[in-house]
């Protein structure tokens, strides 16, 4: 009799512990893969009985919140975002009918609760079992929300992008994109976004986030990366001597520099540093073939080029930087069919994000040290305990002595040079401008990307804009310094 007693209670014991593991397994673990299941409509309603945790600014403003629905005795929480088309970029939506986008996406397993400790798994499947509601996590994004406001106000009607790091830490402080859409509207509203209208671009795209997404020709802000490997290298120094007829013989051709409407300007003798402020082609369409394509590439790709950006948001949102053709990637045995000459100064087949461009950026800034970058600085669970997301490194793409050097000749671009529209009074501002020229009679696309204060850097900017007539100095470095006066006039390491 005893033996059938122990019998009978290991089989217990054993169906017990393998309900346990059963369903620790498909209400916890597997959750986030049944989640993505666009079949699954069991998950898709079933998740939307979960008190889904909240999206939140820097400075505790609500992004992302729950509407409550009461319905054949069930309760079901729908998202809505009280700031609409302001965060959207970096929120993105959570619905029934189209899926997540964002943090939404990116922050599922936080917001839901799949995040749980192993004991929070086991209150979960508890709650399950009683019928109890499930409480995901709050998370809390780095966004300032007075550089937000700022970058939107600021690109106005313009089709572009923005963004701002914090060079230390990686923290994205501020991400837009215009046109934007207003997240409340996908559910119920989504031919409201098909409307959506630009004057500034055709098709407006408002779903597509320009600052991850968005591929463009970086003109002369890649200049940073040519002069970062010109320098790194050892190849170079800033006062290496160049003589400048207006143009350099590329393929026996004369690509010449950029031109204003009074014709090609030239520039005689002259330093790397006097090219670099001045933004002269030819010193740089020079040097891109003294360092020959691969050289020049390899040291983009330090940089985090023909690479999938490392940043907490969905890879469906993020895009390569890198060669193309026929909008194929082409890969590093690939580098021999773009132009050295033209890629020196961000021309060719050279299409960059804003994303990776504030990268560099921020990378020169913290003295060569390439930070990831991120959306989500803290997560608050249900049962109160904090996750806070630790700053991470990914790589030292040059020395600190060739971010020094960088850094000094990026002053002058706003001292003297073609970034004087950047300068902000009291304060030191690094930055490079960018002008890419898309074609005879075509419109340019305009850059700005830059660093302040320069001495002890708290802010890394990037700002394009599509269909511009003007240049990078003229149209986009205004933009990028109001986004740098809103940060700093931020208390520093402020939550707000």
């Amino acid at each position: 009799m005893n033996a059938r007693i122990r019998i009978a209670a290991l089989t217990s014991l054993t169906m017990l512990v393998a309900l346990i593991v059963a369903s620790t397994y498909w209400q916890a673990w597997a959750a986030p893969d049944l989640a993505n299941r666009s079949d699954n409509s069991i998950q898709q309603v079933s998740e939307f009985t979960i008190d889904r945790g909240r999206i939140f600014a820097a400075n505790g403003t609500t992004l992302a919140k729950n509407r409550i629905v009461h319905a054949g005795g069930q309760t079901y929480y729908f998202r809505r975002y009280p700031l609409g088309s302001l965060t959207a970029a970096a929120v993105g939506y959570a619905t029934q009918t189209k899926s997540r986008a964002g943090l939404e996406n990116s922050a599922n397993d936080f917001l839901t609760g799949a995040d749980q400790t192993l004991a929070g798994t086991f209150k979960q499947i508890g709650d399950r079992l009683l019928g109890a509601t499930i409480h995901g996590s709050d998370v809390y994004t780095s966004l300032n929300l007075d550089a937000q406001r700022i970058a939107t106000q600021a690109l106005g009607s313009n089709c572009g992008a923005a963004i701002a790091i914090e060079p230390s830490t990686g923290r994205i402080l501020a991400l837009v994109t215009k046109p934007s859409y207003n997240p409340n509207d996908v559910e119920n509203h989504y031919n409201r976004i098909g409307k959506i209208t630009s004057p500034g671009c055709s098709p407006a795209s408002p779903l597509v986030d320009r600052a991850t997404q968005g591929l463009y020709p970086p003109g002369s802000s890649f200049k940073v990366v040519t002069a970062a490997a010109a320098l790194d290298s050892g190849r170079f120094t800033p006062t290496s001597s160049f003589y400048d007829p207006g143009y350099c013989i590329e393929y026996k051709q004369q690509v010449r520099n950029f031109s204003d409407q009074s014709g090609p300007e030239v520039f005689g003798h002259l330093s790397l540093a006097t090219g670099f402020t001045d933004s002269v082609n030819s010193v740089f369409c020079n040097i891109g073939k003294r360092l020959g394509i691969h050289n020049l590439m390899n040291y983009a790709r330090r940089f985090g080029f023909d690479q999938t950006p490392s940043i907490d948001l969905p890879s469906n949102a993020l895009a390569i930087s890198g060669l193309y053709q026929r909008s194929h990637l082409l890969g590093p045995g690939q580098d021999g069919q773009a132009d050295p000459g033209r890629v020196a100064f961000g021309q060719s087949l050279l299409l960059v994000t804003p994303l990776q461009m504030a990268m560099v950026a921020a990378t020169v800034a913290n003295n060569g040290t390439e930070m990831q970058p991120h959306l989500v600085d803290r997560v608050r669970r249900s049962d109160g305990g904090i996750v806070r997301i630790k700053p991470q490194e990914l790589a030292q793409p040059i020395k600190p002595e060739t971010a020094l050097e960088l850094t000094q000749m990026m002053e002058s671009v706003v001292t003297s040079g073609t970034g004087t529209a950047a300068a902000i009074p009291g304060v030191k501002v690094a930055g490079k401008t960018g002008t890419a020229e898309n074609g005879t009679g075509q419109p340019n696309t305009t850059w700005f990307i830059s660093f302040a204060p320069a001495d002890a850097p708290r802010v890394a900017v990037a700002v394009v804009l599509q269909n511009q007539t003007g240049t990078g100095g003229t149209t986009a470095a205004p933009i990028a310094r109001q986004i740098m006066q809103a940060i700093l006039s931020s208390a520093p390491n402020s939550n707000s």
